[in-house]
């Protein structure tokens, strides 16, 4: 395997590289006349290897704030250095391609394509990263095989449990070797066995020294980051560090 092959495992990181900063990060919307703001101010590091999840009542900015981290909206004002970029102004061509290199997403819905076998989803952001389709081939079923998924490479999404579409969604969430990834409520839509087995992968993938970051609700889960970060109205209002 080569040094870039998302299905090794990445050395572990000793934490002091930032991958990931919102510098005075503040988001507004405007909703009829009412201007409303999501993102207050937000001064926040992230550092390589690290496990952070963001936890807060619904309009407390979590969201927000992952939209912003992932590149799926920007900042009204203030920054967001990704991978030391700033790319706040990004037009969107630019933005997609940011976050097509540099992130992975894993959501609560799975956000798989339905007519798409469990190599092509996997296939699908290498595509849009401009890698061959054999090379592609190799890493995607490298990476469903990673995931327990050797003997439903051919399947489609409906044909699966939801876990193992989860399991497709981090598998194609790594195809590109992300410097950050990035789950929403990942087990929000499976029962507590499934769930626990998926919150067991994402603990390897961070042991592995992968970075990142868990919209989650429910303090359990919260509970297995190094770092919860606790949002009301688009504050921080108090982080929670843990040793490691």
């Amino acid at each position: 395997m080569t040094a870039t092959d998302p299905t090794a495992p990445a050395p572990r990181a000793p934490r002091s590289t930032v991958v990931a900063e919102l510098r005075g990060a503040t988001r507004i919307y405007q909703m009829g006349p009412t201007k409303v703001r999501a993102l207050d101010g937000i001064d926040i590091q992230f550092l390589e290897g690290s496990y952070t999840a963001i936890m807060g009542a619904s309009g407390s900015g979590k969201s927000t704030m992952l939209n912003i981290l992932g590149c799926l909206d920007r900042p009204t004002d203030g920054q967001y250095i990704l991978a030391g970029r700033d790319v706040s102004d990004l037009d969107d061509d630019n933005l997609s391609g940011e976050r097509n290199r540099r992130l992975g997403f894993v959501f609560q819905a799975y956000n798989l394509i339905p007519h798409l076998t469990v190599l092509e989803n996997v296939e699908v952001p290498m595509e849009y990263g401009g890698v061959s389709p054999g090379e592609a081939r190799v890493r995607a079923t490298r990476l469903a095989e990673r995931m327990g998924l050797g003997d439903r490479l051919d399947h489609r999404p409906t044909e699966l449990s939801g876990g193992q579409q989860q399991r497709v969604a981090i598998a194609r969430a790594l195809a590109n070797d992300p410097v950050v990834l990035l789950a929403d409520e990942p087990t929000g839509n499976l029962d507590s066995k499934t769930g626990l087995e998926i919150l067991s992968l994402l603990d390897e993938l961070h042991a592995q020294g992968r970075t990142l970051i868990i919209v989650t609700h429910d303090p359990k889960v919260a509970a297995r980051a190094d770092r919860t970060i606790h949002m009301l109205d688009g504050k921080v209002q108090r982080i929670e560090e843990r040793a490691s």
